[in-house]
């Protein structure tokens, strides 16, 4: 097994945290915008809902909580059945709080108690690294994608600034909290 550097580690975990919550405020900005009416609007064949994607999400992060930090306070899941946009910001809000932690005890340097990433019971561990926060936030982007697309196909399209807003990481990253912006130790 190799040993990745304590430095990078130390700076990919402060990294890594900011990443994440500025990945949840793009959920968040979503929801926040959504037509309430495309929250449960039924897609075409057996796509899933928005509703239903978003507790996936949720429910997800809850997995890989409970999986690879089962010390952290894993969040209860959500039911896509009854879920409304105001259950599932507050859910994703704490399920990305407990992943910010998973993240930076992982890949924080300070010898935490994450030691390897389990996505799924069925999926072998992987040793913490960027690869870990690199599958996390191409899950979520996936879903996101597939938010945009059904509301915009279900006729509730987001309006632009917020389509373009998730893009602006400068102001996403100071809306988190971290004032340095990409690239810089806040």
């Amino acid at each position: 097994m190799t040993t990745r550097p304590h430095k990078v580690h130390t700076q990919l975990g402060r990294a890594a945290v900011q990443i994440f919550a500025a990945n949840d405020r793009m959920n968040q900005i979503l929801i926040e915008h959504l037509d309430p009416t495309a929250w449960r609007a039924q897609p075409p064949g057996k796509a899933r809902t928005i509703a239903a994607i978003f507790t996936h999400m949720h429910n997800v992060r809850s997995k890989w909580v409970r999986l690879t930090a089962p010390h952290l306070k894993v969040p209860p899941q959500l039911n896509r059945a009854h879920c409304t946009p105001q259950q599932a910001r507050a859910g994703l809000a704490e399920s990305a709080a407990r992943c910010a932690e998973m993240l930076a005890e992982a890949l924080g340097g300070s010898g935490g108690r994450v030691e390897k990433f389990r996505r799924d019971g069925w999926a072998p561990p992987w040793p913490v690294g960027p690869e870990m926060l690199c599958y996390m936030l191409s899950h979520e982007a996936h879903h996101r994608g597939q938010v945009c697309m059904l509301a915009h196909q279900l006729g509730f399209p987001l309006p632009k600034e917020v389509a373009y807003g998730i893009w602006n990481w400068e102001k996403l990253w100071k809306e988190c909290g971290a004032h340095g912006g990409p690239g810089y130790d806040s």
